[in-house]
């Protein structure tokens, strides 16, 4: 189940329990019992603006997938187009696939991960992760200073984001944690195909996912 999908479940509760509470108060209105039509009118609003923080959450993570294990992130594919330049190819989890050329001797992905803190680590809530860029690197220092660079973002139209909102009112989101700079690298290869994994206690982990892209890291002391 989609994370954003689970959030909206509890959601969808609290907004019918707001209903009812909202048609209670005007029958209780009605038959003049203002004391227990009032106490249905404020339970009817905290139940909507429950629904309503919960119906946020859910678009603030939905570009992120839940870390329940290992899991596959993404595959890679690289055709070389010239000296330090190539062709690269990433399908990410959701089945979108990129293409952006690369400059380099090595290809760089990295991502944001959520975890949780009380009460929602009690509820069993999962980390999650959203893969956030991909860019080239050179493997001689002075290439990697001096060189030009290439560096694009997988999902730029991400828009209103948990992790991001998590950085600018970290003191209204105490059951939200954060975790930073996971990332995996690899060479670049002529041919190369390469599969990215996510385990939920530990980083993105990049390998060969051929024969003939192994037997090429082998030759390179990979």
């Amino acid at each position: 189940m989609s994370p954003a999908l689970f959030v909206l479940i509890p959601a969808l509760s609290c907004a019918i329990f707001a209903a009812i509470f909202l048609f209670g108060a005007r029958a209780r209105r009605h038959h003049h019992r203002r004391s227990g039509a009032t106490w249905r009118l404020l339970a009817a609003l905290m139940f909507t603006v429950a629904a309503l923080a919960l119906i946020a959450l859910s678009v603030s993570i939905r570009h992120y997938f839940a870390l329940e294990r290992e899991v596959s992130v993404a595959t890679l594919s690289f055709q070389q187009l010239a000296p330090q330049r190539f062709q690269a190819e990433i399908t990410t989890a959701d089945g979108r696939v990129h293409a952006f050329v690369l400059l380099g001797d090595q290809w760089q992905l990295d991502a944001r991960v959520l975890t949780w803190r009380l009460p929602a680590v009690l509820a069993g809530a999962p980390p999650l992760y959203r893969i956030e860029r991909i860019g080239g690197r050179y493997q001689n220092i002075d290439q990697e200073r001096e060189s030009e660079r290439s560096v694009f973002e997988l999902d730029a139209n991400a828009g209103f984001d948990l992790g991001l909102l998590k950085q600018s009112a970290s003191r209204w989101l105490p059951f939200v944690d954060t975790r930073f700079g996971s990332a995996a690298y690899m060479p670049m290869l002529d041919g190369g195909r390469f599969e990215v994994s996510f385990a939920g206690r530990g980083g993105l982990v990049a390998r060969a996912a051929d024969a003939q892209t192994q037997a090429a890291l082998d030759r390179n002391g990979w």
